[in-house]
């Protein structure tokens, strides 16, 4: 059956279905379930699918093209519908679910045995003559407290096996920026080794106070012996210990238990953070990449949901970057499976705001080593993407911009920027050939009809590349009326291209980003403004840079055609055999004469007019 024909016939089926709440299950040809989902309505909620795809995000599109049939489960409310959602996912794993690896094991610390002992952080004990300390829930945790045990310290990360490596190359950098004793190069004996090994690891199992403590003790009792080098590294090691206390505060939480989640998405992937915070201070971290896009209240609910069925603490507060579909039904499965209740914000000042903002930062990271840009520029387009409500970040932006002198040597400029960096193999210029005059939306109008003509024209020959791909976001350096101008032509070439434009202020700083019915202001979105002020400062140096090249070209070339008998073919075969008028001013006679197009008479005209010109200056 072809494919039209198979979402009339689902589409028929699926407005058959009941106004009822309960989950829907979609199968491939294969019989295999690739989407579940719930709904208040399953005939609303299941119709829309195979309906018009105009709205429908790349994910459910590709959903959509390989359902084959469908079944239901009707509950007698959304929140049981919820939960058996939650259950069947689980079990079943659909393909266009957001699945989560639930990879948490315990984790123990090795202490390995013999001189010159070692930490490190594994997954199970074995029978290696080794100490083992745990187990603990966070893996993360116990990484950043080895870490900083090492750090502080100055205990040894590396491979080398002491004695026998004793002498062997030089210290690595860890020695350099003092964060490693060096036992490699042979000058330190096993006993201080010890010693230092042994405070690390009563800081790891009596926690940073009681370290302090002990230590403060250990180096007044050195001081009073007068060990006065034992008391400087005690000292030293009280400074490292207070010092990563401090550091630890920028991430601390004035909630005493909660979970702070946020989400970044690209142009093919979301990455999802989670802080989990205890006792007020960061116990855990995780990170969660998935595949696909969808609307940002969506990915939010669904996550809570698979994430919370593959952990067993839930705490009293959650925190968002944003609003989540679902919240009072989530809130209430939460406070069930709690026993107590559970709330969930979407803190909008304050530390918690802040907490929220380095949820999303370290978001965008992962994301950024995703796509291999930087976070700074995956959270720029992040931020760009919720302000504009676009579908996914818009890896490849192109951005245009109209020059000339009142309605003279009329020109734009187009710059791409490719993943939040210029993409200068792409920029384009264009000379206004049908527009007249200064008319900045006619021309506007003619550069984006002439671009995506040869976008088609790419398409046709299957050039994916250059002029044949389809950006995913369009700028105008302009206001409204630019985009009120422009996105007509869009729509008649029956392109859905999300069009803004950049508005400036008085003093040529950018303000807002414009649409057809308003602005949106982005002062407050500060890495998206830095972009778009990035983009709009770009393509108005690249327009008006070839304006003033086309400008020059235009004076020159009327010097020349102002002599008898030299017109612009002649001027322009001058211009290139010479490189400039200079040049040409400069040249004898025999030399005009030997030129390319030019006969003797016209060479002595041109001759004669530099030389009297100049004769008439002097006098």
């Amino acid at each position: 059956m072809e494919p039209t024909e198979k979402k009339k016939e689902l589409r028929k089926k699926a407005m058959q279905l009941p106004l009822s709440p309960g989950v829907y299950i979609m199968h491939d040809k294969t019989g295999e379930i690739i989407y579940i989902g719930k709904a208040k309505a399953l005939k609303n909620r299941v119709s829309q699918y195979f309906g018009s795809d105009r709205n429908h995000e790349e994910k459910v599109r590709r959903m959509v093209q390989n359902v084959d049939w469908f079944e239901y489960i009707i509950t007698d409310s959304e929140f049981e519908a919820l939960i058996l959602e939650s259950s069947l996912i689980k079990q079943n794993q659909p393909k266009y679910n957001i699945l989560l690896k639930d990879d948490k094991g315990y984790s123990y610390i090795r202490v390995s045995g013999g001189p010159w002992p070692r930490l490190t952080e594994v997954k199970k004990v074995e029978e290696d003559g080794a100490k083992y300390i745990g187990p603990y829930l966070s893996s993360w945790s116990i990484k950043q407290t080895i870490d900083s045990a090492r750090k502080i310290f100055r205990l040894p990360d590396c491979n080398r096996k002491f004695p026998q490596d004793f002498g062997k190359g030089r210290p690595c950098l860890n020695y350099y920026i003092q964060q490693c004793c060096a036992p490699c190069r042979g000058r330190m004996s096993e006993e201080d080794y010890n010693e230092a090994f042994q405070q690390a690891l009563d800081f790891i199992k009596g926690g940073s106070s009681t370290s302090v403590k002990a230590l403060t003790a250990r180096m007044e009792e050195a001081a009073e012996n007068m060990e006065f080098e034992l008391a400087a590294r005690l000292r030293d090691r009280i400074g490292a210990i207070n010092k990563m206390k401090e550091r630890q505060k920028v991430v601390a939480s004035r909630v005493e238990e909660q979970d702070v989640f946020a989400l970044a998405q690209g142009d093919t992937h979301t990455a999802f953070e989670v802080f989990r915070f205890t006792g007020g201070k960061l116990s855990d971290r995780e990170s969660f990449l998935t595949e696909g896009c969808q609307p940002d209240p969506e990915a939010r609910s669904e996550f809570l949901r698979q994430y919370y069925s593959i952990r067993d603490r839930v705490p009293p507060v959650i925190a968002l970057d944003g609003d989540t579909e679902d919240q009072e039904l989530l809130e209430r499965w939460l406070t069930e499976k709690r026993g107590r209740a559970v709330h969930i914000t979407v803190p909008q000042r304050g530390d918690q705001h802040q907490l929220v903002q380095m949820c999303h930062t370290n978001a965008a990271e992962s994301l950024a080593q995703q796509t291999g840009s930087t976070g700074r520029d995956a959270s720029a387009l992040d931020e760009l993407r919720r302000l504009l409500g676009l579908e996914k970040a818009p890896a490849y932006i192109e951005s245009y911009d109209i020059s000339n002198l009142q309605g003279g040597e009329n020109v734009a400029g187009m710059v791409v920027f490719e993943n939040g960096r210029p993409l200068k193999a792409a920029y384009r210029k264009f000379k206004i050939k049908t527009v007249e005059g200064q008319d900045d939306y006619g021309s506007m109008r003619e550069v984006i009809r002439r671009r995506f003509e040869e976008y088609k024209a790419c398409q046709a020959q299957g050039d994916a590349i250059g002029f044949g791909r389809l950006p995913d976001l369009i700028l105008l350096d302009g206001g409204k009326g630019h985009v009120a101008a422009v996105q007509p032509v869009l729509d008649q070439m029956g392109l859905q291209v999300p069009l803004f434009g950049m508005v400036k202020d008085d003093k040529h700083r950018t303000r807002a980003i414009a649409l057809t019915g308003g602005e949106i202001a982005i002062s407050s979105t500060r890495r998206a403004f830095t972009l778009v002020s990035s983009i709009q400062d770009e393509v108005h140096r690249f327009a008006i840079g070839y304006h003033r090249q086309q400008r020059k070209k235009a004076a020159i070339s009327s010097t020349l055609t102002s002599i008898e008998g030299i017109g612009q073919a002649r001027a322009k075969a001058l211009l290139k055999h010479f490189k400039t008028v200079t040049a040409i001013s400069e040249a004898d006679l025999k030399e005009l004469e030997e030129a390319p197009g030019m006969t003797k008479p016209a060479a002595r005209r041109v001759f004669d007019f530099f030389h009297e010109s100049g004769e008439s200056g002097q006098k």
